[in-house]
């Protein structure tokens, strides 16, 4: 399982930095532009990628206080996704330097709505690499709507095919 959940963090790094890459060379028109999806734009997109990540991450490692770092003040899409590259790292190092224990580990958590859970911590590893999936997918159909002819792949195929040669 540790491979697994190691490959998909190094993974969802590159697909992020991959797609984070094309996105801040866009204006600010475009990065602003609305466009119907969960959220309004791909500036806020990529900030609920990273709110999300960061979250989970200070869930995990047990903070008494929840930060959602978009709260803080406003950032550049450029600042988003060096703040977002960072904790991808973070992901990164955490799960190569996890135990099977840990990766098994079952811990107890508050959801956004203050409503408790407890779940093995590989769970929520799936989950979070399976979130930014979703919502690169979404910033994908966002710049083809602006009219972006070249968007990299960013399938785990892709990034599989390249590890390997």
């Amino acid at each position: 399982m540790k491979e697994i959940l190691k490959q998909y963090a190094i993974y969802n790094a590159w697909a992020n930095q991959r797609l984070s890459a094309l996105i801040i060379t866009l204006n600010r028109e475009q990065l602003q532009s609305n466009i119907a999806s969960s959220f309004p734009n791909m500036h806020t997109t990529l900030l609920h990628i990273w709110n999300a990540e960061s979250v989970w991450w200070q869930r995990m490692n047990l903070s008494e206080q929840i930060i959602w770092p978009g709260t803080i003040r406003e950032y550049s899409t450029e600042e988003i996704a060096n703040e977002l590259f960072q904790q991808n790292q973070q992901w990164i190092e955490w799960v190569s330097e996890a135990t099977e224990a840990a990766l098994n580990h079952v811990f107890v958590y508050k959801n956004s709505k203050g409503e408790q859970f407890q779940q093995p911590i590989f769970q929520i590893l799936l989950h979070v690499f399976n979130h930014g999936t979703y919502h690169r997918g979404q910033l994908v159909t966002m710049l083809r709507q602006l009219g972006v002819k070249k968007v990299p792949a960013t399938d785990f195929i892709v990034w599989s095919r390249e590890k390997n040669t």
